[in-house]
């Protein structure tokens, strides 16, 4: 997996140096020094043309890192866990980088994508500022099974939702899911037959709604916070 960029580059470079496979640079500059004495052997200086091939002509800043495939966390593991987050049909990859970078911030202890087949993984990781490459990860296609399993692990499920309840004084279930919609779309009928209540943010002015990612980090927080 190909990942580019200055900032995920060196937060991947010193929190995941195992999952370091090469390091690509257009000048020893762009790293610091200590980076460069620990990975001298894994850095290959190459053309700017080289560079932008190898990223598909984005915005790379002179550094590309090939790196171990990203490992699924099992869903048997994230049942053991307190707080998950289910993306319903989310496929940006700019708003899914930007929910995995506010939920590892704040304390949710895993992530899982329905409704989709696959997705841009590395391009998460960029989105996220590499903090996909600690937040738990799963995609499950089938958001019904999904559900299903959470609520027999006696998880509750609270979907987002511009008609529901206030989130400012409310208490959450310890075994807690927040359920997130795609824009446009919300929550799809499927999932919210089977929410176990819908919350809202209070807003205090006159507005259609908030981009979902920025909702999430509200919502997250005030989840983390507002446990029973």
């Amino acid at each position: 997996m190909i990942i580019y960029g200055k900032q995920v580059s060196i937060y991947a470079l010193k929190k995941h140096p195992e999952k370091i496979l090469k390091i690509y640079l257009t000048k020893k500059e762009i790293l610091p020094l200590e980076l460069l004495r620990k990975f001298g052997d894994k850095i290959k200086l190459i053309e700017n043309r080289w560079i932008q091939k190898l990223t598909n002509g984005r915005n790379h800043q002179g550094i590309a890192l090939e790196i171990q495939e990203l490992q699924m966390a099992s869903l048997k593991d994230l049942k053991e866990e307190n707080f998950l987050i289910i993306l319903d049909g989310l496929t940006d990859v700019g708003n899914i980088g930007s929910i995995v970078r506010s939920a590892y911030a704040l304390g949710a202890d895993g992530i899982i994508a329905s409704g989709v087949g696959q997705l841009n993984i590395s391009g998460i990781v960029r989105s996220s500022s590499g903090a996909l490459l600690d937040m738990p990860f799963l995609i499950k296609k089938n958001p019904l099974d999904l559900v299903n399993e959470l609520k027999m692990a006696n998880f509750k499920l609270y979907g987002a939702s511009m008609e529901g309840e206030e989130i400012e004084s409310k208490k959450f279930s310890k075994k807690r899911v927040l359920v997130l919609g795609s824009e446009g779309k919300g929550v799809s009928k499927r999932l919210k037959n089977k929410l176990d209540e819908v919350i809202a943010i209070k807003m205090k002015r006159d507005f259609d709604s908030l981009n979902v990612s920025a909702a999430a980090a509200i919502i997250i927080y005030r989840m983390s916070h507002g446990v029973e």
